[in-house]
C-alpha cells in the first residue's frame, strides 16, 4: 500500500514540477515577441488490476501544448498584410501632399507670378526693367515645376530600392522558414510526435514578418511543415526548399525595378504587379502604379500643355528688335517617349511619338500592343481599351493627340510598346529667351505678324497670352490654375481617404491582435494564479509522500 502511496506521489510531483516548469517558462517569455502561451497536458496513469478492482497510479505528462489557434491566427495574418499595403500607401501619398499642398512657393504662387508680370507688360510693354522681371518669373515658374518633378522622380527612385530591399528580406525569411521546416520535422520525429514548440514560435513569427512584407498563403502538411506561397500560388517555400525572387529591370519600362520569380526549372519570369497587392512590397507598386504616375503625368501635362500654348502664342508676335522678328519658342519643353518591350520578338520594330494637339494630351502612359492585325491602345490611367486610328499606308497612329511612327521591321503578334507622352516633360523644361529684347509682345493676337507698327509700346500678343490664363487647354477642360487646384485636391482626397482606411485596418488588427492575445498571450495575473495552484498541488503531493513514507516507516519497525 505504501509503495503505490509512494508511485501516486512521485507521479503528482513530477506533474507539478514539470506544471510548474511551463508557468514560469510562460512568465519569463512574457515580453518576447512571438511567444505562444504553453500548457501542462496532465492525465492519468494506467491504472492497475488489483484484489479490489482497478486501481489508479497516479498522474502522467502527455505533453506541452500550444495555445494556439490556426483559424484566428489566418484572420490576423490577413488583415495584418492589408494593414501594412495600405500604411506603406498612405505614408508615400502623404509625401506627395506635403509637397503640392504648400503655402509658400507652390507652382499656383510662381505661375500667378508669371502672368502677373505678362499684366504688368500689358500695361507699359516697353519696360526692360518689366521685360527683365517676366523673364526671371518664367525662370522662377520652371524652377518650381523641376523642383516638383525631381521629388517625385526621386520618389520613384526610392520605390525601386524599396523593391530591391523587400525581395532580399523576403529571400532571407524564406531561407530561414525552410530551414525552421526542416528542424521541425527532423526534431518531432526524435520526439516520438512531440513538436519543438520553441521552434514552432519562431517560424510563426518569421512567417508574420515576411506577411507583412509580401502577402503569403500557408498550408500545414504532413509533419508539421508549413508551405508558403504569394501571388496565387507561387510557391515561395516547400517543405525544406526555399525559392527565390528577383528584383530586376521590368522588361515593358528598364527605368524601374519589379519583381520577378526565379523558377528553377522554367527560369526568371516577372510577377504581375496586380499579383502583389499587399504587404509593405504591394503597397509600394500600387502606390507607383496608381498614385505616383497619376501626380508626375498631370504635373508633366501641365508643364507640357502651358508650355505648347506660351510658345504658340509668342511665335505669333514680334519681338522688339531694330529691326523687329517673328516671336519664337519662351519655353523648351521635354518630348514624349516610347519604350520597346524587351520581349518582343521584333526587336526592329520602333515607334517615334510626337504631339500634335497639347490640349488633347492626356495624363497617362499607354500601352500599345499589336495584336497580329490592328494596334491596341490601353490608357493606363483609367485602362480603357481603344483601336488606334492607322493612317492610309499603315505607318502612323493617332490617338490623344499624339502621333506615332511605325519604323523598323513588321511587328510580330503580342508586341508591345509603352509610350509616355509627358513623363520628360519637366525635366527637359526651360526657358529660351534671355534678351528682353526677343519678347514678342506686339504683333495681331489672332494669329497675324506682319503688323509691327506699334513697336515696343505694342502689347496685342502680351494680351493674347495673359489671355492664356483662364483658357481651357488643358485636357481641353481646364485652366492651368484649374488643373494645379484639382491635382492638389485629388491628391488631397486620395491621402485622407488612405489615413481613414489604414486607420480603420489597424482598428481591425488591433482587434484581432487581442483575440489572438486572449488565446495566445501570457497574462501575468493568470500566470501567478496557477503559479500559487501548482505550488499547492506540489506540496499536497508532498504530503501523501511524507504519509507514504511514515506508514512505510512504521511497518519496518513491526517487529
Amino acid at each position: 500500500m505504501s509503495s503505490s502511496l509512494i508511485n501516486s506521489a512521485m507521479s503528482g510531483l513530477g506533474a507539478a514540477q514539470a506544471a510548474l516548469n511551463t508557468v514560469s517558462n510562460n512568465i519569463s517569455n512574457y515580453n518576447v515577441t512571438g511567444y505562444t502561451r504553453q500548457t501542462t497536458v496532465l492525465s492519468q496513469s494506467q491504472s492497475t488490476f488489483g484484489a479490489g478492482g482497478w486501481i489508479g497510479n497516479g498522474v502522467q505528462v502527455s505533453g506541452v501544448q500550444r495555445e494556439y489557434d490556426a483559424f484566428i491566427t489566418n484572420q490576423l495574418r490577413a488583415a495584418q498584410t492589408q494593414s501594412s499595403g495600405l500604411n506603406t500607401q498612405y505614408q508615400q501619398m502623404s509625401k506627395i501632399d506635403n509637397i503640392l499642398s504648400g503655402t509658400t512657393n507652390t507652382l499656383a504662387t510662381t505661375m500667378q507670378s508669371f502672368f502677373s508680370g505678362l499684366q504688368t507688360l500689358v500695361s507699359n510693354s516697353e519696360d526692360p526693367a518689366a521685360r527683365q522681371a517676366l523673364l526671371g518669373n518664367a525662370n522662377g515658374l520652371v524652377n518650381q515645376f523641376k523642383v516638383t518633378d525631381q521629388y517625385l522622380r526621386d520618389q520613384d527612385k526610392q520605390v525601386n530600392t524599396a523593391i530591391q530591399s523587400s525581395v532580399e528580406q523576403i529571400n532571407n525569411y524564406a531561407s530561414q522558414i525552410a530551414n525552421l521546416n526542416n528542424q521541425i520535422s527532423r526534431l518531432t520525429g526524435v520526439g516520438a510526435g512531440a513538436a519543438p514548440n520553441d521552434l514552432l514560435d519562431q517560424r510563426d513569427q518569421l512567417v508574420s514578418e515576411l506577411n507583412q512584407i509580401v502577402g503569403v498563403e500557408v498550408s500545414v502538411q504532413d509533419g508539421g511543415t508549413y508551405n508558403v506561397s504569394i501571388a496565387n500560388g507561387l510557391s515561395l517555400v516547400q517543405g525544406d526548399k526555399a525559392n527565390k525572387l528577383a528584383a530586376v529591370a521590368s522588361s515593358a519600362d528598364p527605368s524601374r525595378t519589379t519583381v520577378a520569380y526565379v523558377d528553377p526549372v522554367s527560369g526568371t519570369k516577372e510577377i504581375p504587379e496586380n499579383q502583389l497587392s499587399s504587404g509593405t512590397l504591394g503597397g509600394m507598386l500600387t502606390f507607383r502604379s496608381q498614385d505616383l504616375d497619376s501626380a508626375r503625368n498631370r504635373l508633366g501635362q501641365l508643364a507640357l500643355t502651358f508650355a505648347d500654348s506660351i510658345n504658340q502664342q509668342h511665335g505669333k508676335g514680334v519681338d522688339a528688335g531694330d529691326p523687329p522678328e517673328a516671336g519664337g519658342d519662351f519655353f523648351s519643353i521635354g518630348g514624349p517617349t516610347a519604350w520597346g518591350n524587351a520581349n518582343n520578338v521584333a526587336k526592329d520594330t520602333s515607334l517615334k511619338v510626337s504631339m500634335t494637339n497639347s490640349s488633347e494630351v492626356q495624363a497617362s502612359d499607354y500601352k500599345v500592343t499589336y495584336d497580329g492585325k490592328d494596334w491596341q491602345v490601353t490608357r493606363l490611367a483609367d485602362n480603357k481599351q481603344f483601336e488606334a486610328t492607322l493612317s492610309t499606308d499603315g505607318k502612323s497612329m493617332n490617338f490623344d493627340g499624339l502621333k506615332l511612327d511605325i519604323s523598323g521591321t513588321a511587328p510580330s503578334k503580342n508586341d508591345s510598346f509603352i509610350v509616355k507622352p509627358v513623363s520628360d516633360a519637366v525635366v527637359n523644361m526651360g526657358v529660351l529667351i534671355t534678351d528682353e529684347s526677343k519678347l514678342a509682345l506686339a504683333g495681331d493676337p489672332n494669329g497675324g505678324t506682319g503688323n509691327t507698327s506699334g513697336g515696343a509700346s505694342d502689347n496685342r500678343n502680351a494680351q493674347a497670352m495673359l489671355d492664356l490664363q483662364s483658357g481651357k487647354l488643358v485636357n481641353g477642360n481646364k485652366s492651368f490654375n484649374d488643373a494645379y487646384a484639382s491635382l492638389v485636391s485629388d491628391v488631397g482626397n486620395k491621402t485622407s481617404t488612405l489615413k481613414v482606411t489604414s486607420t480603420t485596418q489597424n482598428n481591425v488588427v488591433t482587434q484581432l491582435s487581442n483575440q489572438q492575445q486572449s488565446i495566445s498571450g501570457v497574462n501575468l495575473d493568470e500566470e501567478y494564479g496557477n503559479l500559487q495552484r501548482f505550488q499547492q498541488y506540489y506540496l499536497a503531493n508532498a504530503q501523501v509522500l511524507q504519509t507514504a513514507s511514515t506508514l512505510f516507516d512504521a511497518l519496518l519497525s513491526i517487529r
